[in-house]
């Protein structure tokens, strides 16, 4: 990602933010009676516009219609899976106290979807490397989220 997108993308986030920021979280709050759940929905909205920020090239009333029926199947979904919206803001603060190497592979093989060749090939190193890379980080992923 070049740094004028990664600026685009800012730029982006915190608008919707500013823009809808407090009314999605008082709506999540709301539907899941419970604030640090409610958070973790409009966190997870966020990731949604960053990963597609497509979605919400519309008018604005669209946009906020868009993010508001978001909100309502994230919250509800988050009952029903006991806080899936929580727990990838979990993994995600996890994957920040790994070492770069260790993030650098998840990075490329989970949300890249990259293979392991394609990962070794990316980041320079043997594709032995990237398995073990991968098998350590995933391992204190899982001691981290417990």
């Amino acid at each position: 990602m070049s740094r004028r997108e990664s600026t685009a993308d800012e730029v982006l986030i915190r608008r919707v933010f500013r823009e809808h920021g407090a009314a999605l979280l008082a709506y999540a709050t709301r539907l899941t009676g419970d604030r640090t759940r409610a958070e973790a929905v409009v966190q997870e909205i966020l990731i949604r516009v960053w990963r597609d920020p497509g979605a919400l090239a519309v008018d604005k009333g669209a946009a906020r219609a868009y993010l508001f029926t978001v909100t309502r199947h994230l919250a509800a979904a988050g009952k029903d899976r006991g806080g899936a919206a929580f727990d990838s803001m979990t993994v995600l603060s996890a994957m920040q106290t790994l070492p770069s190497e260790h993030r650098d592979v998840l990075r490329a093989l989970y949300f890249q979807g990259r293979d392991i060749a394609e990962t070794a090939a990316t980041l320079g190193v043997p594709a032995g490397a990237v398995k073990a890379r991968s098998y350590h980080a995933l391992r204190q992923l899982r001691e981290a989220v417990r």
